[in-house]
């Protein structure tokens, strides 16, 4: 390899909202002129929450894909593609679970999150082997590094610890993944919370422009502010948070000043965000109306990873003796 090798992937649980676009596909982006990148929508993965909701998973992998093309990843430059279709990411899960202590899964932070989160009676096998598949995800193409978030870190470490324990009963085979913290605020969304899907307060990157200036117009702001003139405090103001992380926060001194009033700034907030989607929106309009594009690249990102997952598989079986 000439380059590094990065790997990187989102579920299709949901459509993609800001927050995935400026905390992860921006940085995606860049990296992929700086390493031999493979970028894949973790449709697997989904199943631990939607298990029963697989029609949506369908659709969802699509606008994933979309948002994926439509933020400037090139097809040209990194593999993209769908985790079911490379089965090599199934085998080496399995391999994996041989080997890996229940005890390791057991101390994963966000286990016992989403155990909690989505208030779980019992736990599937999927939903605590998480990591186990990620570990499968990342080790397959022998990643160097691989772009997280803070709250990622545990699997990632996880992920390190399989692939030594493997290297350790069978010989060297898989490197050492390294992290790349994504050095980006969390995005507030229209409550002041993480933008997040499941609190339903975000800005999705195929909303309209319309949509985006009528939720933006519902955010919170500063409720000691009642007249135009009164000075804006950004402490609890969900607009000046936005404003802020994208380093816009200058945007907000008219308000502190008295002088614009909350709808004002709001709107300020709501052109900047069309200003910064509108070329994206078009890139997403015209990949819609050729779907077949879409399946073009897919297809031709499965079949770039799915060389790389055979070549590790085959070294995994020999080092096996299967």
């Amino acid at each position: 390899m000439s380059k590094g090798r990065l790997l990187s992937g989102m579920q299709p649980t949901g459509m993609l909202h800001l927050g995935n676009l400026e905390g992860a596909l921006a940085n995606w982006v860049k990296l992929q002129d700086e390493y031999e990148a493979f970028y894949f929508i973790a449709d697997w993965h989904a199943l631990t929450t939607l298990y029963d909701k697989t029609e949506l998973i369908k659709d969802y992998r699509r606008q994933v894909a979309i948002d994926f093309l439509a933020a400037g990843l090139d097809p040209n430059k990194c593999a993209i593609f769908v985790q079911s279709d490379i089965k090599e990411h199934a085998e080496l899960y399995l391999l994996f679970s041989m080997t890996t202590p229940i005890s390791w899964l057991e101390r994963v932070p966000s286990f016992k999150e989403k155990q909690e989160q989505l208030h779980l009676e019992t736990v599937s096998l999927g939903l605590m082997g998480y990591p186990v598949l990620q570990a499968a995800d990342i080790l397959i193409y022998k990643a160097n590094v691989v772009p997280v978030g803070q709250d990622q870190l545990p699997h990632l470490e996880i992920s390190r610890e399989i692939g030594r324990r493997f290297n350790y009963l069978y010989g060297d085979i898989f490197p050492d993944c390294k992290a790349m913290l994504t050095q980006y605020a969390a995005m507030p969304g229209l409550d002041g919370r993480k933008m997040s899907k499941s609190y339903e307060n975000a800005i999705y990157i195929a909303d309209t422009a319309e949509e985006t200036v009528a939720k933006v117009r519902t955010m919170f702001t500063d409720p000691l502010k009642i007249h135009k003139n009164d000075p804006g405090h950004p402490e609890g103001c969900a607009v000046y948070g936005l404003m802020k992380t994208y380093g816009q926060a200058d945007m907000h001194e008219d308000c502190v000043a008295g002088k614009i009033g909350c709808v004002g700034c709001k709107m300020r907030l709501a052109n900047f965000l069309n200003e910064r989607l509108t070329p994206i929106r078009e890139r997403r309009c015209e990949l819609e109306q050729h779907p077949e594009k879409l399946d073009e690249v897919l297809a031709a990102g499965a079949e770039k990873a799915r060389k790389v997952a055979k070549e590790s598989m085959a070294e995994v079986r020999e080092a096996m003796n299967f």
